[in-house]
């Protein structure tokens, strides 16, 4: 696997799923499955660097798992924080990584495995999570000045 491509897979599982994921952390509401998952995407990270170096189907495996269990900690996240509002983004991008790292581990026994559908799972993660974030801020902002 070339390094840039296991950059940009370490990258958003660092940046995207730890630093949102310790944003979200500080906000009211349960906070363990999010340091559960800071944990994982962090041994995840040293995975995917050591996948890199053995082939793509190696990454996609790594990979796959993460979406897998970072998912699912998300989903359950997601539905305790409910009553917190604007939690329909975490949710549904756990659903999505849950089906995705299905995918991706379904997708080495392919003849020829490819990371390009890692591009599209990032792109729509961090959309996700981007707008998370949003509504966190904005709901701590409120709570801070009530």
């Amino acid at each position: 696997m070339p390094p840039v491509g296991t950059s940009a897979a370490v990258r958003e599982s660092i940046w995207v799923r730890i630093v949102v994921d310790a944003r979200s952390a500080r906000a009211p509401g349960p906070v363990r499955g999010l340091c559960i998952n800071m944990a994982v995407s962090a041994l995840t990270a040293v995975g995917v660097l050591i996948a890199g170096t053995w082939g793509v189907a190696d990454v996609l495996r790594v990979w796959g798992a993460w979406a897998v269990v970072s998912g699912l900690i998300h989903l359950l996240v997601g539905v305790a924080r409910r009553p917190m509002g604007g939690q329909w983004a975490m949710i549904l991008s756990g659903g999505i990584s849950v089906l995705a790292g299905a995918h991706f581990i379904r997708g080495v026994t392919q003849d020829d495995p490819s990371l390009t559908a890692l591009a599209g799972y990032a792109t729509l993660g961090g959309i996700f999570f981007l707008v998370s974030a949003i509504r966190l801020s904005r709901a701590s902002r409120v709570s801070a000045s009530s």
